[in-house]
């Protein structure tokens, strides 16, 4: 094994331990750009911890977003658990980042002070033939609408003001996004949430 591989495995060894410790305490942390492997980390961790007992699950979010089926992939095994999920938005909550946040209760998404939260249209690279740029258009399309119905739902906002905030980079601090209907509270400490619980 050489010296890169060496520093990898201890890179990997510690961010396990990290993630056990993590674990202990019924948080999971979806920090980064979303995408299958994140996807698959944190839906391992919430079954984990769902199958461990029943007590509520802390989901501390700040991504810039990703990949929108894997986040649709957190969000929906976020309902499927029967333990309660708690987010926290730390940093920045964007993109597919602010349906993973939705997946809570309104009474149970939180923000901390500092946090940005950011809804926009989604994105895509299509190429190769007229036909299949078409259809890929199509399905930028139909996600667009999914995540603006979505976002209206959960937040109490009309799809047509969602639709038309959305159309651009639409960025929030966090008290706005506690009057936008994304977050029910803005914490500053970890006890504010227990006292929630």
């Amino acid at each position: 094994m050489n010296e890169y591989e060496e520093d990898e495995a201890q890179g990997a060894a510690k961010d396990h331990g990290l993630i056990g410790r993590m674990l202990e305490t019924r948080t999971i942390l979806v920090s980064g750009e979303v995408d299958e492997k994140l996807a698959d980390r944190v839906m391992s961790q919430l079954l984990i911890l769902n199958a461990a007992g029943s007590q509520p699950i802390r989901l501390v979010i700040s991504t810039q977003g990703g990949h929108v089926d894997s986040g649709f992939a957190i969000h929906d095994m976020m309902k499927y658990v029967e333990a309660r999920v708690i987010t926290i938005g730390a940093g920045w909550v964007a993109s597919i980042g602010v349906p993973i946040m939705l997946a809570a209760a309104k009474c149970d998404r939180y923000s901390l002070p500092n946090t940005r939260f950011l809804l926009h249209q989604p994105h895509g690279g299509a190429g190769g033939q007229a036909t299949d740029i078409r259809i890929a258009a199509e399905e930028i399309l139909k996600l667009r609408e999914r995540i603006n119905k979505l976002v209206a739902h959960e937040t109490g906002q009309d799809v047509e003001k969602v639709a038309s905030d959305s159309d651009r980079n639409f960025w929030m601090n966090a008290e706005e996004a506690r009057q936008y209907g994304l977050v029910s509270q803005i914490i500053e400490r970890s006890s504010e949430v227990e006292a929630a619980e």
